[in-house]
């Protein structure tokens, strides 16, 4: 499919952050864009604003416009929807939202973000580094990035900069040229079935489709994940690891200074050129190259090319884990010759995004944080950077679980991790495109902490039971609707 000959376009699920971001990709183009949803929500608004016609509620096949080019659909639409299913037997292109950014990653040079967490923050950091270098990449985004005030920018410059989305499989549509790899934690069970093949039949996968002469960043313990298998590199992909003081990409000497993060990069000798750090691509010359016992071709440095570093680089974002997605950040910025200067500045203007540890509101009594969190491994890592900015201070997660099926898979989780904060609202599940399952609900969570400072919430008493506790530091900690909070508890907050 061309995509330059589509001048009409539908989309069944608007609203969703990758949905909107490619409505918008469509809308910069010239495309005639419309969809439907299902809620009206602040995001919908924005998109109509932009000139996008948008029907909301239940299925309505009179308000699908005549003409149309092609429709994108989301997996988040039930299968037995009206309208769906009106296309599926109907003569118009019908293709779901992943293999549209496939066709888009072929045909231009593309860098695609995987992990279970921090897809969003690390493609969104890489995009602000590149354009602070000078280079106007295009992205699609999985969260509004506070730079863009969008989880879309169009940009003039070949590269793209992609969320590489594992729910459904999405990510193998694409062709990325640099594949970053940032985790591999099982979610989604629905879709994958095991916890191990999240890892063998999604993530390891989605490498394989990194482009011939193409780059691979692999987080350093994911490596052994990878024990006794060899990638095939005839296509002369390159690997590369990267993490918090090990990997060939590494972040050190990390600390808090005046409530900013600071730390120390260090990478193999680089330059401006794509060749940043040489490697063999057969006949004769130098090599840097180096096999590791997993198996896997990392690029590496030798005595004779020392590493380089970048110290006291001051960045914006809170955690660790977030310094390990700036790490792999700044070595994707390397490679496409984004230079010291421009890093520096990048890191230190980032705003990071909408609902990634946002501090929403802060006064000499309370500071209030809005996270994003919905697997225990996001929720230890939000909770843990609020510990280091805030060291002594009690915290108070209000916590909305996320679907039925994650909150029944990893039930334990939840409950060790949400038992790490001083006091804990749980509210009842958010469903999102679930049907309720027997026997799930937060109480399995809420039975199995041992945190003595906890209570069950629904959302009609949620509010008034934060006003009854003793509050410090505040988080609001969750995928669903839990959002709608945000803006009365600030508005209470700040009127006390």
């Amino acid at each position: 499919m061309n995509l330059d000959d589509i001048k009409k376009i539908y989309f069944l699920g608007i609203g969703g952050i990758g949905m909107s971001a490619l409505a918008r990709y469509f809308k910069m183009k010239g495309v005639e864009v419309s969809g439907y949803d299902k809620t009206e929500t602040a995001l919908t608004k924005k998109l109509v604003k932009e000139g996008m016609k948008i029907h909301y509620g239940g299925a309505d096949l009179t308000k699908i416009p005549a003409g149309l080019d092609l429709v994108i659909w989301t997996p988040a639409v039930p299968r037995d929807f009206e309208e769906l299913l009106h296309f599926q037997n109907g003569s118009i292109p019908l293709k779901k939202r992943a293999e549209v950014l496939g066709i888009i990653s072929r045909s231009q040079r593309t860098i695609a973000v995987a992990g279970t967490h921090g897809k969003t923050t690390t493609s969104s950091l890489i995009t602000h580094l590149l354009r602070v270098g000078g280079i106007r990449c295009t992205a699609f985004l999985g969260g509004i990035a506070q730079n863009l005030k969008s989880n879309y920018v169009g940009g003039d410059s070949e590269w793209v900069v992609a969320e590489a989305d594992e729910y459904d499989r999405s990510f193998l549509h694409l062709s990325p040229e640099i594949s970053v790899l940032l985790s591999m934690d099982p979610d989604h069970l629905d879709i994958y079935g095991k916890a191990e093949d999240v890892a063998e039949t999604g993530f390891k996968e989605f490498l394989k489709k990194t482009k011939p002469n193409g780059k691979v960043f692999i987080k350093e313990d994911l490596t052994q994940h990878f024990e006794n298998q060899a990638f095939d590199t005839a296509g002369g992909v390159v690997y590369s690891t990267f993490g918090l003081g090990t990997g060939t990409f590494r972040s050190e000497n990390i600390r808090v200074e005046n409530g900013m993060f600071m730390f120390d990069f260090v990478a193999p000798a680089y330059g401006r050129s794509w060749e940043a750090f040489p490697v063999k691509r057969g006949g004769g010359g130098r090599s840097y190259e180096a096999i590791a016992d997993s198996g896997l071709r990392i690029a590496d440095n030798d005595a004779s090319n020392p590493p380089s570093s970048i110290r006291n680089l001051k960045f914006a974002m809170a955690g660790r884990h977030n310094i390990e997605n700036a790490t792999v950040a700044i070595a994707v910025a390397l490679q496409l010759g984004v230079d010291e200067k421009a890093i520096r500045k990048a890191l230190l203007t980032f705003k990071g995004i909408k609902r990634r540890f946002e501090f929403v509101y802060r006064d000499e009594r309370t500071v209030f944080i809005d996270d994003y969190a919905h697997h225990p491994t996001e929720i230890r890592a939000a909770v843990q950077a609020a510990r280091e900015l805030f060291p002594g201070r009690r915290i108070t997660g209000i916590f909305q679980p996320h679907l039925y099926s994650r909150t029944r898979d990893f039930q334990d989780g939840f409950a060790a991790e949400l038992d790490k904060l001083d006091d804990i609202i749980l509210m009842d599940i958010y469903p999102a495109r679930e049907l309720p399952m027997p026997g799930v609900t937060s109480e399995i969570v809420f039975d199995k902490m041992k945190n003595p400072n906890r209570v069950l919430a629904t959302k009609a008493n949620v509010l008034e039971l934060l006003k009854t506790r003793e509050l410090d530091v505040v988080m609001t900690i969750g995928a669903g609707d839990i959002d709608t909070f945000v803006a009365p508890i600030r508005r209470w907050l700040k009127g006390r």
